[in-house]
């Protein structure tokens, strides 16, 4: 018996090696947005990033795509996806479906029309397809104008083939669901929901690391349908809506405040308010990266030995699972998502539409 014990032991010594090895590697991460073109986007960014301004509409900026590379420290310039083969459970977390690989996107969207009409397929249908997983998401609406709209679902009673239908007859747009958005609020969309957003809102995106899309219908523009594949992936009802958000809670003594957004099987946003210096820590269950997006004011993230780093209103920096605990440090005030995986079996959220 105590030989079984002292052969584990040396077994189990070189991994413990190496997730100590790799849990002093990581540290904070502030990204670099990655600036995406699109037809429907905008040339001026400064309602979020100030100062910049671009010869081509930028539809998107992304924060934690596969590619989007590290802005700090002695791991700059490499890619998350690079960073997640090379340490695995101690950046993603025991919460990740794959060790290695970076389990959130997140992003800001800037539309200044209309999007195509699409859809993104649940798990079953991603995996069908080939893909690892599906792609369900959650919109938080920084900014809206009076009147910003977005489409969730098809109507009451609308079918699969009649949206075809529709789709051949340029009418798409009049089977959909159309809500109007205000500041605030969190939309829920999982796989296969029909959806497009409206021009005049700002929208922070987090979902499942996946950009299969399905354009089913994009007004008469000259791009890419994918019809079969799409609609073979669309629900009739869908579980979508907005989330009724609860009122914010108080942080201890402190004027801090939280309030949760949402919390699905695949992600817990919640948003944070600091007015002065916060403690986090990890909770219990099982441990996850955690995503923070700066979208008002300006702090300081501290965490261990590390450099503080400075973020500020469209930055995001990337929290490894195995940094356990941090603080940050409003100049001010600060108001920021946090994006992270449940850290326990969760059910789908109650929605409205």
């Amino acid at each position: 018996m105590r030989i079984r014990r002292a052969v584990a032991l040396v077994r189990t010594v070189p991994s413990l090696l190496f997730l100590l090895i790799c849990m002093g590697a990581v540290y904070p991460f502030l990204m670099s947005p990655a600036f995406d073109p699109r037809p429907w986007g905008t040339l001026d960014l400064s309602p979020i990033y100030p100062g910049h301004r671009f010869d081509e509409k930028i539809g998107e900026s992304w924060l934690t795509g596969d590619d989007c590379k590290v802005a700090n420290g002695p791991l700059r310039g490499q890619s998350l996806a690079e960073l997640a083969r090379q340490y695995g459970r101690a950046l993603v977390g025991e919460a990740a479906a794959e060790a290695n690989r970076f389990p959130l996107l997140t992003k800001f969207l800037f539309p200044h029309e209309k999007l195509s009409v699409q859809v993104h397929p649940d798990d079953e249908a991603a995996q069908s397809a080939g893909h690892p997983w599906g792609k369900t998401e959650c919109w938080y609406v920084v900014h809206a104008k009076p009147g910003a709209q977005l489409a969730l679902g098809l109507k009451e009673g609308a079918t699969r083939a009649q949206f075809e239908e529709a789709i051949h007859q340029q009418r798409a747009e009049q089977l959909l669901n159309w809500i109007n958005i205000f500041p605030g609020e969190m939309i829920y969309v999982p796989g296969g929901t029909v959806h497009t957003l409206g021009p005049g809102s700002i929208i922070v995106e987090t979902q499942q690391q996946s950009d299969t899309t399905y354009r089913l219908y994009d007004y008469g523009r000259a791009r890419e349908l994918h019809l079969k594949e799409g609609l073979a992936a669309v629900k009739e009802k869908a579980r979508a809506g907005k989330i009724v958000r609860p009122a914010p809670v108080a942080l201890g003594k402190s004027k801090n405040h939280r309030a949760p957004l949402v919390a699905s099987p695949y992600f817990v946003v919640d948003l944070f308010e600091l007015k002065e210096p916060q403690e986090f820590r990890a909770g219990s269950g099982k441990s996850s990266v955690a995503v923070l997006i700066a979208v008002e004011g300006c702090g300081a993230v501290e965490a261990g030995d590390s450099e503080p780093l400075t973020f500020a209103k469209g930055d995001a920096i990337v929290i490894p699972a195995s940094v356990r605990q941090f603080h940050i440090r409003p100049q001010w005030a600060l108001e920021f998502l946090k994006a992270e995986l449940p850290h326990e079996a969760t059910e789908e959220p109650s929605v409205r539409l």
